[in-house]
């Protein structure tokens, strides 16, 4: 029988209010209430934060505070990636940052989802709605734009820009400029 944690990861309605993924989901609210209070430049505290927060980080990747995340470890941030202040990133489901990429101010990454029949997403036993999630994938060399918003299931594809504002519903091809709400491809490069 698969875990929930498992079925949350391949895709398949989960429920959130299972007991391992409630304790990983009140550990990385720690981890993240600790980091955004950190000083900026205590490079060892902020080191030490982010390897129990994240999944894995490469070499000088930079994430400011505050950051928020639901369970952190599913996160995965290539080397000479920045991550400006004030990004949530809902990582139910994996989350991937190539090298060289950065992310704007205010920017939302969300892997998690609920069915658009209300029926479907009612809880059985708890109060939270079931859930469905899908990977976010962003390339390498890729700039997003402050106060974007990338949707479960995108991938954007490397050298990509994401103008500010945008809404990212559907993939994003490499080497493209892509604006708005939703958002378009207006410019390859």
């Amino acid at each position: 029988m698969r875990t929930e944690k498992e079925k949350m990861l391949a895709g398949e309605a989960y429920d959130c209010a299972d007991a391992e993924l409630q304790a990983r989901w009140h550990k990385a609210k720690r981890l993240q209430q600790a980091y955004n209070v950190t000083l900026s430049d205590d490079k060892e505290q902020i080191s030490g934060l982010l390897d129990e927060l994240i999944g894995s980080r490469g070499e000088d990747a930079w994430i400011s505070a505050p950051f928020f995340v639901d369970y952190g470890e599913n996160i995965h941030i290539g080397r000479n990636v920045e991550i400006n202040m004030n990004c949530v990133f809902l990582d139910c489901n994996t989350i991937t940052i190539g090298d060289y990429s950065g992310i704007g101010p205010g920017v939302h990454i969300y892997t998690v989802f609920h069915s658009t029949d209300p029926q479907e997403r009612l809880p059985e036993r708890s109060t939270f709605w079931k859930s469905l999630t899908a990977p976010v994938s962003i390339g390498r060399n890729v700039w997003i734009g402050g106060g974007s918003i990338i949707l479960p299931g995108v991938t954007i594809g490397d050298e990509a820009t994401i103008g500010a504002g945008s809404v990212v519903t559907k993939d994003i091809p490499a080497r493209c400029i892509a604006v708005g709400n939703p958002c378009r491809v207006i410019k390859r490069i």
